[in-house]
């Protein structure tokens, strides 16, 4: 999306259509999906290309942030 309907909405952030499917996939997998059946719904033929939509790992909690002084 070039951005007028998410800037509309407050959202600063480039969205577009492998946001969404990086969104997708990562539910699912947080959810017990499994990889080989989100390759499928994704329709990559690697599961190496699914695995660059997986944000599990990105996930940061609240004790990592709570690390951080000044």
């Amino acid at each position: 999306m070039k951005g007028g309907r998410t800037k509309a909405g407050g959202i600063q952030t480039k969205i577009g259509n492998h946001s969404f499917r990086a969104t997708g996939i990562t539910a699912y997998l947080k959810n017990g999906g499994k990889l080989e059946i989100a390759q499928q719904i994704a329709a990559h033929e690697s599961s190496r290309t699914t695995g660059l939509y997986d944000k599990r790992d990105d996930d940061v909690n609240l004790d990592e942030v709570e690390r951080i002084s000044i």
